[in-house]
């Protein structure tokens, strides 16, 4: 695992940007992409980079499940609004949260992340060591899967909402184990909420208690998080 620690979250954005640059000038082509507050400056940066990904293919995370993707808090509407209608790709992909049938919804994505293996994994990480809606004690083995929010994520998702209220109850994720076959993880973690969550990936047990903790098991995972999510480390990993 390597750690990176930069000045804030632009400069984190823009050292993810790097390793996308890079792997795509050594032929990825399929991004696996988050949403949240983390990675808008690495979708700033894509933005504003004369990089074409007319030819790439995108997966992304996860979806709330019962927003219309017109609805300006789906996911839908996120990426498309900081990435896709300045840079769009060949494919995207997003978890239907509309779906009727959510056991084929579940069926079809899982399909699609084994006929597009993720080449480099964007990821956030939540105050609890969820990663995607991937909550404390989902199986490491897990697929795509609906899940149900807990209080915390909720309260902490409340924010992007007028009120708590209206913040959706279960979303579509992909699943840890699919988040662990790809090729390699970038994970971003700005502010000083997310000290105890980063201290937990790099030092903690690996515990499904903490699933972000499982990329210590993965052979490339690169963590780029600012002075202030980093304070909690020891030493020996702000260097």
């Amino acid at each position: 695992m390597k750690i990176i620690v930069t000045k804030d979250n632009i400069e984190g954005g823009t050292k993810a940007f790097e390793i996308i640059k890079k792997g795509m000038e050594d032929g990825d082509k399929v991004l696996g992409l988050a949403t949240g507050s983390s990675p808008i400056p690495l979708y700033d940066d894509m933005c504003d980079s004369d990089l074409d990904f007319s030819d790439m293919t995108s997966i992304n995370l996860d979806e709330y499940y019962g927003l219309n993707p017109d609805n300006d808090q789906s996911y839908h509407y996120f990426m498309q609004k900081h990435l896709f209608d300045k840079k769009p790709f060949k494919h995207s992909y997003i978890p239907n949260g509309m779906a009727k049938d959510i056991d084929k919804e579940v069926d079809r994505y899982n399909d699609i992340i084994a006929a597009n293996p993720i080449d480099i994994q964007i990821l956030g990480i939540g105050r609890n060591g969820h990663i995607a809606f991937n909550e404390p004690g989902t199986p490491f083995g897990s697929l795509t899967h609906k899940v149900q929010l807990t209080e915390s994520t909720i309260k902490a998702n409340s924010r992007f909402f007028d009120n708590e209220d209206e913040v959706p109850r279960q979303a579509i994720c992909m699943g840890i184990k699919s988040i662990m076959q790809s090729k390699k993880i970038v994970l971003l973690a700005f502010g000083e909420s997310k000290q105890d969550a980063v201290k937990a990936l790099v030092e903690g047990p690996v515990t499904e208690e903490v699933p972000a903790s499982i990329l210590q098991d993965h052979p490339d995972v690169t963590v780029i998080c600012d002075e202030v999510a980093a304070a909690k480390l020891d030493p020996k990993y702000r260097n």
